[in-house]
């Protein structure tokens, strides 16, 4: 009942996770790069794409880019 806490057991369910985290992160960095204009400076969303996980580049896909 009492099982030890295995990591091994924990890939199949973060590894997944982690590539969603990456590939939205590249794509959203990627964009950054090639947008004329952002709202607000792009260092700024730069450091909010790579420092906070799948948020980040969730919140630059939504608010970040303008339409041109």
């Amino acid at each position: 009942m009492n099982e030890p806490f295995v990591l091994a057991d924990l890939i199949p369910v973060l590894a997944p996770i982690f590539v969603i985290q990456l590939i939205l992160m590249i794509i959203a960095l990627v964009l950054c790069a090639k947008a004329e204009r952002t709202r607000g400076p792009k260092w700024v969303w730069v450091i909010v794409i790579v420092l906070i996980n799948i948020f980040g580049p969730i919140a630059f896909f939504i608010g970040g880019r303008r339409s041109e």
